[in-house]
Parts: C-alpha cells; sequence; structure tokens
C-alpha cells in the first residue's frame, strides 16, 4: 500500500467517522430543541391563557363593581323618590291645613270686620236718633261705646302708678274732661305728678289766660316743665310762672307777646331752670344778661330765630358765674351774629355739647374756627342752610370729638371733608349730608372704616353709585347701620339692594326713593333683610308683583309706595293681608287705587297710625266710614285730593278716630268750609281749601282723568306756594 491510497484511506474513514458521528449528533440536536421548543410553547400558552383570565376576571370584576354602583344609585334615587313623595304629600297637606287656617283667619276678619261695621253703623243711627230727640241729652260717643264697660271696670281702683301713666297719654284738655266726669275721676286727675308737666300749647285756642294763673298758682310746686308754644297770652300770666319755684324747664318759643319784662319776673322767680326755650321771641341783650345772672345751672338754650339781640348780648353770657354750665344751644337764623360774637360764645361756653345753627346763609368757615377754639367738647353739629360752609371747617372741627354731625343743601362740601371724618372722626355715629352736590363714591370710601356709624343720610347726593356703596358696606360700618337713606340717588340699582341684604343685618330704615333702576329682583332682595321695618319705595317701578314679593317679609311697619303708577288694588290688598302689624302707608297719587284697599286696611291693618291716600280720586265716603269704624288709631291722615269725599267723612272721623292729629284735605271740592271748621277743633293741626286739583294731579274737580299734561313738573313746584297759602289751621281760625 502506498502511502497516497493509505492518506486517502485515512481521509475517507475520517470523512465517514465524522460524517457518521455529526449526523447522529445533529439528530439528537434536534430533538431536544424540538422539546425545548414544545415546552416553551407550553409554557407560553399556560402564561397566555392566565393573562387572559385574568384580563377576563378583571374586566368582569369591573362590570360587577359598576352593576354594583348602579343598583346602589339605583336604591338611593328609588329612596329619593319615595322620601320626596312623602314629602311632597306631607307638604300638599300641611299647605292645605295652611291654607284652610289662612281661609279660616280671612273669614273670621271679614265676618268680625261685617259684625262691627254693621254695629258701628247702629250705633250711628242711635246716636242720630237719640240726638234729634228733644227730651234726652245727646250723650258723646265715648259715653255710648263704653256704657257697660264703666259698669264693669273702675279704673280709679287701679294703683296710683298705673292710673298716672294713664292720664300721661292725655292731653290737658282731655285731663280737664276726664276730671268733670265724676267725683272719683276728678281725684285721679288731682294727682300731683300728673301735674309735673303742664302743656299748654295743645289748648292754646280754647283756654283763657285767667285758668292758666289760677293752675299754675294751684300746682306750682309740683310743675317742673311748662310748654307755652305758640300761646298768645298777656303778660301778667307770663309773670305768673315765677310762682313756680321748683320750674326746671320752660318753653315760650313762638309767643310773640313775650318780653325782656316777662323774661326778668321768670328768672328771679325760677332759679333753677335747666331747659330755656326762647324761639322766635323778641328778646334783646337785657335777657341775654338775665341768664347768667340768674340761671346758673341752665344746660339747654334755644335762641333760634330771636334776631334782636347783638354780640354784645352773647358777651354778657360771661357775666358774674356764666353760663359754663351750658351743653346745648340753638343759634338757627340768628343771622346778625358775627365772627366775634360766635368768639364771645366760645370765651363763655366751653362745655356745649350740642350744636345747633339752621337757616343761617352768613356762617363762615371763620364763625367755626373762632367758635370751636375753646369749645372742644362738641359732639354734635347741624348746620343746615349754611351755604358757605366749606371743607375748612371739617378741617377746623377736627379738634372736637364729634358723633353726630348733619349738613344740607351745601355744594362746597367735597370728598375732602369725608378724608377728615375718616382721620379724625372713629366715633361718628350719625352722619346727615343731605342734599351735597359735591359728594361722590370716594366719600362712601371714607366712610367704610367707621364701626360705630349707626345712621347714614345721602338724599339728594345724585353722583353716588353702585361702586361706592358696595365699597362703604365691605367695610365694617355696615354691621351697625340702623338707618339709611339713599333717596334720589337715581344711579343705584338692584346691586346695592343685594348687598346690603348681606352686609346689613340691623337694618331697621331703608329709604330708595325716586331709585327708578329698582326692579322686581331688587325688591326680592330687600325681602331678606330681616330687620327692616320701614321702606321707602316712592317713585319707584314697583308693581303689584312687587307688593307680593314684598309681602313675604310680614315684619314691615311702615310702607311708601307714593308716586308709583303701576300699583293697583290688587297689590295693596295682597301686602295689607300678610301686614297685620302695619302702622305707616303712603299710596299718594297712586290713581288707580279705590275702596277697595281702604276696605283691606280695615280688615287686616286695624293698628294704622298714619294714613296718606292724596291724589287718590276714587276714594268715597263708605270706605272712609270702614275706616273710621275700625282704624281707631289713627294720628294722621292726608285726603289731598280726593274730590269725592264729602261732610259725612269728618263726622265719621270725630265718631271713630278720636286720636287724629293731623289732617289734610287739600282740593277737597265737596267738603263745606263750615264741616272743615267744625272739624278744626277736633285736630291740631289741619289743611283745608276747596280749590280744583293742580293739573299734575291728573284729574279734575270731579276726578275725571285730564287729557292734556304739559309741564307737570313745572306746574307742581309753582303750586306749593299757592297750597301753603291757602292752608287753614285751626291757629288761623284763632287769629
Amino acid at each position: 500500500m502506498t502511502p497516497e491510497l493509505m492518506i486517502k484511506a485515512c481521509s475517507f474513514y475520517t470523512g465517514h467517522l465524522v460524517k457518521t458521528h455529526f449526523c447522529t449528533w445533529r439528530d439528537i440536536a434536534h430533538t431536544n430543541e424540538n422539546v425545548v421548543l414544545a415546552e416553551k410553547m407550553n409554557r407560553a400558552v399556560t402564561c397566555y391563557n392566565f393573562r387572559l383570565q385574568k384580563s377576563v376576571f378583571h374586566h368582569w370584576h369591573s362590570y360587577m363593581e359598576d352593576q354594583k354602583e348602579k343598583i346602589k344609585n339605583m336604591l338611593l334615587r328609588i329612596q329619593q323618590i319615595i322620601y320626596c313623595h312623602k314629602l311632597t304629600i306631607i307638604l300638599t297637606k300641611w299647605r292645605n291645613t295652611a291654607r284652610h287656617k289662612s281661609k279660616k283667619k280671612e273669614d273670621e276678619l271679614i265676618l268680625k270686620h261685617e259684625l262691627q261695621l254693621k254695629k258701628w253703623k247702629n250705633r250711628l243711627i242711635l246716636k242720630r236718633a237719640a240726638a234729634e230727640e228733644s227730651n234726652f241729652p245727646e250723650r258723646s260717643s265715648s259715653e255710648v261705646s263704653l256704657v257697660d264697660e264703666t259698669l264693669k271696670c273702675d279704673i280709679s281702683l287701679l294703683p296710683e302708678r298705673a292710673i298716672l301713666q294713664i292720664f300721661f297719654y292725655l292731653s290737658l284738655k282731655d285731663v280737664i274732661i276726664c276730671g268733670q266726669v265724676n267725683h272719683a275721676w276728678m281725684l285721679m286727675t288731682q294727682l300731683n305728678s300728673l301735674w309735673n308737666a303742664i302743656d299748654f300749647s295743645s289748648v292754646k285756642n280754647v283756654i283763657p289766660d285767667k285758668y292758666i294763673v289760677s293752675t299754675l298758682q294751684r300746682w306750682r310746686l309740683n310743675v317742673l316743665r311748662l310748654n307755652f308754644r305758640g300761646c298768645l297770652l298777656r303778660p301778667k300770666t307770663f309773670r305768673s310762672v315765677s310762682h313756680c319755684r321748683n320750674l326746671q324747664e320752660l318753653n315760650v318759643s313762638d309767643c310773640p307777646t313775650f318780653t325782656d319784662e316777662s323774661m326778668r319776673h321768670i328768672s328771679e322767680g325760677c332759679p333753677g331752670v335747666l331747659c330755656l326755650n326762647l324761639s322766635n321771641t323778641t328778646i334783646t341783650n337785657r335777657t341775654m344778661r338775665l341768664l347768667p345772672r340768674h340761671f346758673h345751672n341752665l344746660q339747654n338754650l334755644s335762641l333760634a330765630y330771636c334776631r334782636r339781640f347783638t354780640d354784645k348780648g352773647l358777651q354778657y353770657l360771661n357775666l358774674g358765674n356764666g353760663c359754663h354750665k351750658l351743653i346745648y344751644l340753638d343759634l338757627s337764623g340768628c343771622t346778625q351774629i358775627s365772627v366775634q360774637g360766635f368768639r364771645y360764645i366760645s370765651n363763655s361756653c366751653t362745655g356745649i355739647m350740642h350744636l345747633t345753627i339752621n337757616d343761617m346763609p352768613t356762617l363762615t368757615d371763620n364763625c367755626v374756627k373762632a367758635l370751636v377754639e375753646k369749645c372742644s367738647r362738641i359732639t354734635s353739629l347741624v348746620f343746615t342752610g349754611a351755604p358757605h360752609i366749606s371743607d375748612c371747617t371739617f378741617r377746623a372741627l377736627s379738634a372736637c370729638k364729634l358723633r353726630k354731625i348733619r349738613f344740607e343743601g351745601n355744594k362746597r362740601v367735597t370728598d375732602a371733608s369725608f378724608k377728615f371724618i375718616d382721620k379724625n372722626y372713629p366715633n361718628l355715629s350719625h352722619i346727615y349730608m343731605a342734599d351735597c352736590k359735591g359728594i361722590t363714591d370716594s366719600s362712601l370710601r371714607s366712610l367704610s372704616p367707621l364701626k360705630q356709624l349707626t345712621v347714614l343720610n345721602l338724599a339728594n347726593c345724585v353722583r353716588i353709585g353702585d361702586m361706592g356703596l358696595k365699597q362703604f358696606l365691605d367695610g365694617p360700618a355696615s354691621i351697625k347701620i340702623r338707618e339709611l337713606n339713599l333717596s334720589n340717588c337715581v344711579r343705584l340699582s338692584d346691586a346695592s339692594v343685594m348687598k346690603l341684604s348681606e352686609r346689613c343685618p340691623n337694618l331697621n330704615y331703608l329709604s330708595l326713593r325716586n331709585c327708578e333702576h329698582l326692579t322686581a329682583q331688587g325688591i326680592g332682595y330687600i325681602v331678606n333683610i330681616f330687620s327692616l321695618v320701614s321702606i321707602d319705595l316712592s317713585g319707584t317701578d314697583i308693581s303689584n308683583e312687587g307688593l307680593n314679593v314684598l309681602s313675604r317679609h310680614k315684619k314691615l311697619k311702615e310702607l311708601s309706595v307714593s308716586e308709583c303708577y303701576r300699583i293697583t288694588d290688587d297689590g295693596i290688598q295682597a301686602f295689607c293681608k300678610s301686614s297685620l302689624i302695619l302702622e305707616h302707608l303712603d299710596v299718594s297719587y297712586c290713581s288707580q287705587l279705590s275702596d277697595m284697599i281702604i276696605k283691606a286696611l280695615a280688615i287686616y291693618c286695624i293698628n294704622l297710625t298714619s294714613l296718606s291716600i292724596a291724589g287718590c280720586p276714587k276714594i268715597t265716603d263708605s270706605a272712609m266710614e270702614m275706616l273710621s269704624a275700625k282704624c281707631h288709631y289713627l294720628h294722621i291722615l292726608d285726603i289731598s285730593g280726593c274730590v269725592l269725599l264729602t261732610d259725612q267723612i269728618l263726622e265719621d272721623l270725630q265718631i271713630g278716630c278720636k286720636q287724629l292729629r293731623i289732617l289734610k284735605m287739600q282740593y277737597c271740592t265737596n267738603i263745606s268750609k263750615k264741616a272743615a271748621q267744625r272739624m278744626s277743633s277736633k285736630v291740631q293741626q289741619q289743611e283745608y281749601n276747596t280749590n280744583d286739583p293742580p293739573r299734575w294731579f291728573g284729574y279734575d274737580r270731579e276726578g275725571n282723568p285730564v287729557t292734556e299734561l304739559d309741564n307737570i313738573t313745572s306746574s307742581k313746584g309753582a303750586l306749593e306756594l299757592t297750597v301753603k297759602k291757602s292752608t287753614y289751621s285751626s291757629e288761623d281760625q284763632a287769629a
């Protein structure tokens, strides 16, 4: 064998061996890979199935949770529906019961009204029949109505304190009449404490000087307070006052016969006088010299409209012991006082705390500066009718601790004055700045920090808007505010009223007169001011809907909706039904109103004390008869322009409204002068004429609408003077 063959044989053997073993290895390796791959596939399938099951379970779990939540919500919804259904049933029954009770109460009130009205008419018939009988004297209406009660109750058996409290409500004339009933009543009217205060001004037209002298002579040791306001007395009568040695208060204002000589006698006999009112008298410097000499304890002094004393008279106040205890001083209308006169006051009366200077066109900043040089205790200041006062006055008053300040009709007072108020008068509680055209929203921003402010009057300040009022109410001043007058602030809207309802929890009196942007939504905000008792919405756009909303308040005692032409009988009736405590109502110049509102007042508002229906031409005698029969507490009544009323209503008022004090009957064409004269003796103040209603009333003397109403505003202003000149009062009759 050759080497080549050996090499070939070895190569062939080696190759064959390798091929054989490699194939075997390859087969074995391929078999292992398939097993591993199969195992991997099995594991992958198992993992996939697990994940699939997990995903399905997760979705199933979420679905079940959603279903449970839906079932739970459905159950809650069903429970709410059942609860609401129960509440609806309960509220429906409560509403029906409330309506039934309200209807029953209303029916009872109407029935009671009809019975009382029937009783009233029967009493009138009996009274008139008794008056026609010549054999029987006429009994007064008080005797007719109280004949049964007198037999059952004798007030003379009451304690003396209770008797005094009852008689304190009566005028001097009524006390005298009560003393003529019988012996027991005469003894009651002779209680010493009852004659501590005597008011002769209420009977100045019927009581003679002789009786005044005898009364003062009899009760000279008991008299503490005397009022002779407006009395036309003889000098001898005034001299009799000097017998009242314990006199403390004396009012002789508007007494044309009061002279220096009368003052001399009084000052010598009554040295203990504390309060002295000499307003509108003819006193001169002689009286001014007597004041410091005799009245050492004088605290209150009024010299208003006394124009015969001079600066020298004020200098006398520093003579002797002087008037250093003087606390209150009124110099209104004393235009003769110069800067030097105010300097004399400053030297003589350093303790003045309350100063009133009205109707003083000669008052300047220099006068105030001279006054406050030594009078640093002034806390109350009233300057109305002083057009020359400016911001300099506020700067001069910075030394005083003012609590009350009043300015009216001043165009020189600007926002700068209110910056002084914010910095120097932190304890201010009353601010009256009516008709000050220079005041803007910036002034209200300065007032917002005043924590003690309770009264704010910004009437006729036409530059004030919603933003300024909002800034004021955002401060601490809104918490204690009780009285807010925003009359004729025409830029205010519902936003201001909403802010008031949120920030003024103690507001009692609110005036939004002539705020023309106020709507029914704003009225809804007013209802949320729960402390409110008086609201003035005159001249606004309020309608019956607004009155229906306002009736939900139920605590209002005073309402003024004068010149609200959209109001009808339905709105007033709805309001009266819910306002049983109403005491004051002004619906003047609401020409659509008729007898129905008077009937509603007679049924629901029997505590009414003040009523104005001026400019309501549809009111008739039958309505006023109902008012007289039910509203026995009426004190003030204005029926001006009610052209359908006749003399009959005056007879009804004399019988039913015995507490009537002020009666206005302008333009009542069917009321005779003779009947008005008889009525004037029953009231304290009366205005009457038979002129045709002015054109701005909107109707003629028969109540028919006037077709042409040109220049209404100017006519109204021009006729105000005519109204004053034609005023008929009991004082005019006496003169």
